[in-house]
């Protein structure tokens, strides 16, 4: 994944438009467009900047790639801004292990049906048992 891709991606995930994200580094739309558009190479110094407005440090920035896994943490601050945390953690399957993982998933919610069913079952047999003791309280 290339740095302007990372940029483009990370800002809408924030679902702020160019003008909004430009607007932040104190760019203007066109310069920001053609960084995002990979037609301008970027200083370290704007990377900085850029890591500094979405929130991240430069080296997570940077190391962002197509195997990362997001965990988005959003909340409150003490200060009553609303805030929003992305902590990701680099994974590498291969294909095996997906397809074994996908084979996991796929029996628990197969496990978590049956027991769904059963539930409901004792559910229905718990009412009939409560109709049958009112039914007896009546006569």
């Amino acid at each position: 994944m290339q740095v302007h891709e990372k940029l483009k991606a990370m800002r809408l995930y924030r679902d702020w438009s160019q003008e909004e994200m430009a607007a932040k580094l104190g760019y203007s739309t066109n310069g920001y467009a053609k960084i995002e558009r990979g037609e301008t190479d970027i200083k370290v110094e704007k990377l900085e900047k850029i890591a500094e407005v979405l929130g991240m440090e430069l080296q997570q920035f940077l190391n962002l790639n197509d195997k990362n896994i997001f965990n988005i943490i959003e909340g409150s601050s003490p200060q009553g801004n609303n805030s929003c945390n992305i902590y990701w953690t680099n994974i590498y399957l291969t294909e095996t292990q997906c397809v074994h993982e996908l084979e996991k998933a796929h029996l628990l919610l197969q496990e978590r049906d049956k027991e769904v069913g059963y539930l409901k079952r004792e559910i229905e047999h718990l009412n009939e048992l409560v109709a049958l003791l009112k039914n007896n309280q009546k006569t």
